[in-house]
């Protein structure tokens, strides 16, 4: 039977897929529920939603005294530019991997299985930072029924493969088959900014399907006597062909064009704010991507200043004068200067 999805539903469902924040997917989720056509043809997708707002909800309450999880957090709210995550097979580096681009404190040890749980760390580029999650090793020996969740909240991710392990072609493949099976799809095309990946996550019928750009690291470049033939010969047999960056995480080669490459390919674009007849702080800016506006800017400094926003005025490359007045659907560009009036 049909579930003839009422407007209602799919405008609830379009901003679950724009949503990042897990408390902002709550509240959708529970839009869609109530205002989802109640009918048999609906009937497994009300299901769906309601075991999506259970785990959601007690994920969100944290660690209840006695409960079932003790452990960390399963859901780790996006922070930074984008939250990219680290996937990978058993013993490719991963972990390693992550400390040397956070600084963090991730376990790391040369047996596979020393990730358990997300472990978060901030990988920091000029004034960016992006939010990497390490994730436990994608293996069909130790299957993860949480680690679709997880992806929900991501943008994109970084799979790690050990390039000197002969078998890492068949771990590619092993990896995309087991991710397809949570309902995520790794894409090997990057799109230029956040609407053309929405647009993409849009054309699929299933609003919980996960779609992440991801750029294959080849780690372990050291453990090789000619890495770059490797690679290439890598390349060249692997399938559907995803960017490649080599990389060590124990000599530390190709660790810093992780950062440019992740700031070129999502379109990040940094906005710095303003007040009125006060100096401009470089402190930290405001980020979004390529094609996004004052208005989506207005929004991340404060919700009731989107509502509120009369016009902006604007220094920087989209301007065509300083300080020109600009409204909320201006493009914003890389660098620009915003004072915001409501």
């Amino acid at each position: 039977m049909p579930a003839n999805l009422s407007p209602e539903y799919k405008a609830a469902a379009a901003e679950f897929r724009a949503a990042r924040d897990p408390q902002d997917r709550l509240r959708c989720l529970r839009e869609m529920l109530r205002v989802i056509p109640k009918h048999k043809g609906t009937e497994h997708l009300q299901a769906d939603l309601k075991r999506r707002i259970r785990e959601l909800d007690e994920e969100l309450a944290g660690p209840q005294k006695g409960g079932a999880r003790s452990g960390p957090a399963l859901v780790i709210r996006p922070a930074g530019a984008a939250q990219i995550a680290l996937i990978g097979p058993p013993n490719s580096g991963k972990s390693t991997l992550h400390e040397r681009l956070t600084g963090s404190s991730s376990k790391t040890g040369p047996f596979p299985f020393t990730t358990h749980y997300p472990e978060p760390g901030m990988l920091q580029y000029e004034d960016t930072s992006f939010h990497l999650i390490d994730l436990p090793p994608v293996s069909p020996e130790h299957p993860l029924p949480w680690l679709g969740s997880t992806l929900q909240t991501a943008d994109a991710a970084l799979m790690v493969i050990d390039l000197s392990d002969p078998d890492c072609l068949e771990q590619v493949a092993s990896i995309q088959q087991q991710l397809c099976g949570r309902r995520v799809t790794l894409l090997p095309r990057w799109p230029s900014g956040r609407a053309a990946l929405d647009e993409a996550s849009a054309a699929d019928n299933d609003v919980f399907a996960v779609r992440l750009p991801t750029v294959i690291l080849a780690n372990k470049a050291d453990l090789l006597s000619d890495p770059e033939s490797d690679l290439s010969a890598f390349d060249d047999l692997e399938e559907p062909h995803f960017p490649t960056l080599l990389v060590s995480a124990r000599t530390g080669q190709g660790l810093g064009d992780v950062g440019p490459w992740l700031f070129e390919q999502l379109g990040i674009v940094r906005v710095y704010t303003k007040a009125p007849g006060k100096p401009l702080d470089r402190g930290r800016p405001f980020t979004v991507r390529r094609g996004q506006t004052v208005a989506d800017i207005a929004a991340l400094v404060h919700r009731d200043i989107e509502h509120s926003l009369k016009y902006a005025r604007l220094w920087g490359a989209s301007a065509q004068a300083d300080g020109q007045h600009v409204g909320r659907d201006h493009v914003v560009a890389d660098g620009d200067v915003l004072e915001l009036h409501v």
